[in-house]
């Protein structure tokens, strides 16, 4: 018996809960797997499929869609695109689906984490611990920064770098930002927006909340880094390419910044022998700002509605190139 439900390639094995949903809706095609399909794989997969239900971890390119006659919509599970080549998606007429909002205050409360984490030297704690070397309470043991009273620097200032700069609100810190200039004025905030050359200039954490676009590639360089105070520390929970990486290890290196606490890295996973984990004063974890259990189910709930709208010849309810409607 053929099916008449239409196709969709899944590039990860998800939870239960959210195959159970797909596979009401589609006959799945699970790349049954905790790793991403190697190039060719995805190839394969997206062959015969209708739609792709895709992570920030494959790259649906011009090639890959150019193997996919009968594709009508991507679904990716994340709220960046940039491993999407949307400009190839629009010309096919393809809607591609993203999952905005959802992870605001999840990555938010990361951010926040990674820079008391960071501030308060809690890895370092725990190592110390752990290698036997606390013998008795020292004046001098594990000295790190203050929180409260100082200024946070907040690097694009949309939802997730608003929501931020509340939580820095209860450590009375005082919050500078930089925003686009046609960005709205937030409201409801104490916050200066201010250059980025004053805000590295004057702050004491700076924390990366801009997309990756050709604009924001390698933003954060050896001119900014020698811009920032010798005790900055700096925070990043949006994209690795954001940062000149090589410059960081540099600048590190060198003491200025004083310390970096990054969820994100230029190349994912970091190779084992790159040379930032060589530096004790860099803080790495491996791109989990969003994973909290509600947050990744509502992300992928996010995704199917992307899909059985796309698949059902109606607008995406969260569509990252919206011009595809114009065609």
């Amino acid at each position: 018996m053929i099916s008449e439900k239409p196709r969709v390639f899944v590039t990860r094995r998800l939870p239960q809960e959210i195959l159970d949903r797909l596979n009401s809706h589609f006959e799945v095609d699970l790349w049954d797997s905790d790793f991403p399909p190697d190039a060719y794989n995805l190839r394969e997969g997206v062959a015969n499929a209708d739609g792709i239900f895709c992570l920030l971890t494959d790259r649906i390119d011009a090639v890959v869609l150019s193997t996919a006659p009968s594709l009508r919509v991507v679904s990716n599970m994340a709220v960046g695109t940039d491993n999407i080549d949307l400009a190839a998606a629009t010309v096919r007429g393809i809607p591609v689906g993203n999952t905005p909002g959802v992870l605001t205050e999840t990555t938010a409360d990361f951010a926040f984490a990674l820079l008391m984490a960071a501030a308060r030297r809690i890895v370092d704690g725990d190592n110390y611990i752990r290698a036997g070397h606390w013998k008795t309470w020292g004046p001098n043991v594990l000295l790190g920064r203050d929180l409260f009273g100082a200024t946070l620097g907040i690097v694009g200032f949309g939802a997730i770098g608003q929501a931020v700069a509340r939580r820095a609100q209860g450590f009375s810190m005082r919050v500078i930002y930089t925003r686009r200039s046609d960005a709205p004025q937030p409201l409801g905030i104490e916050a200066t927006s201010v250059s980025l050359e004053n805000l590295l200039r004057e702050a004491d954490f700076i924390s990366l909340h801009v997309p990756l676009t050709d604009e924001t590639r390698r933003m954060i360089g050896s001119r900014e880094m020698a811009m920032m105070k010798e005790t900055a520390i700096i925070v990043n929970t949006a994209r690795g390419g954001v940062v000149d990486q090589t410059a960081l290890v540099a600048a590190l290196k060198r003491g200025r910044p004083a310390m970096a606490a990054l969820d994100v890295t230029v190349v994912e996973p970091i190779d084992s022998q790159d040379e930032l984990l060589t530096l004790s004063n860099v803080l790495i974890t491996p791109h989990i700002a969003s994973a909290s259990v509600v947050t990744r189910l509502r992300m992928a709930n996010m995704a199917i509605d992307n899909l059985v709208a796309g698949l059902s010849g109606v607008p995406l309810p969260n569509c990252a190139n919206l011009n595809v409607y114009q065609r």
